[in-house]
């Protein structure tokens, strides 16, 4: 009974915050949302940027860090050291200086290999065209890397793609309810409160209740519980719900 209370209290709240507070947390608090706009504004090349984003979130795994730190070395490196040819070549010169992302490096530059002719094939107007059907973007991603369209770096990819083209495009267009939660050790662990259920399935069911899609959920999860103290100081200054947000992190 307890473990019922508590998923109806989790969804009351999540009712209470809907889609507006998850894109204020998206583009005032998450810094991850802040690196990729440091990292805009400093590469001055819209198509890039967007190729770069998305190849990021692919290897975005087995981190040696917090996911924050990661983009914002991410975001610093390629703000002095843009790409001017491959990009696999460019991660292989980043890889070795980098602190946050230090495991499992060739099977990291494997996968950037075999995205890379796709993003090769893409321009601005591709891109703009699968930030308008997203779904899209994701099975063709899924496709290309050969991997289900639930894996967690291809839809945590999808909502990287999602952050970057808002910021490109100057319009934010809501992730779709078919998308699911990127399932990593912050969210399986939290979820592990509520359900010994598959976290996929709870957060799509969750989703659907609440009318709040799984990508949006994620983001107004996963900033809170990396307990970052900037992250808390964003979200009292931006966010007028924030004690709610806060609360979910204790049910």
């Amino acid at each position: 009974m307890v473990g019922k209370l508590k998923v109806e209290a989790l969804k009351n709240i999540l009712k209470e915050l809907g889609i507006e507070c998850a894109r204020t947390i998206e583009e005032k608090v998450d810094l991850q949302f802040s690196a990729l706009e440091n990292l805009y504004k400093n590469l001055n090349d819209d198509e890039l940027f967007l190729k770069l984003v998305v190849a990021n979130s692919i290897v975005s795994y087995q981190l040696s860090a917090k996911g924050e730190q990661w983009w914002w070395e991410f975001s610093n490196y390629f703000s002095r050291n843009p790409p001017t040819g491959s990009i696999v070549k460019a991660y292989s010169e980043f890889f070795p200086r980098s602190k946050t992302n230090k495991r499992l490096i060739q099977p990291k530059l494997n996968r950037l290999k075999k995205l890379e002719p796709f993003l090769n094939s893409l321009t601005i107007e591709d891109l703009r065209k699968y930030y308008e059907n997203i779904l899209r973007f994701r099975d063709h991603l899924a496709k290309v890397m050969n991997a289900n369209e639930d894996a967690k770096t291809i839809v945590f990819a999808v909502k990287m793609f999602g952050y970057g083209s808002r910021i490109v495009f100057g319009e934010f267009l809501p992730y779709p309810m078919e998308i699911d939660i990127p399932i990593d050790f912050r969210i399986e662990n939290y979820t592990k409160k509520f359900t010994d259920r598959n976290p996929i399935a709870f957060w799509k069911e969750v989703a659907k209740e609440v009318g709040i899609p799984p990508l949006h959920i994620d983001s107004i999860l996963w900033p809170v519980l990396g307990r970052n103290e900037e992250v808390i100081k964003r979200l009292q200054k931006y966010c007028k719900n924030w004690k709610a947000v806060l609360s979910l992190i204790s049910l």
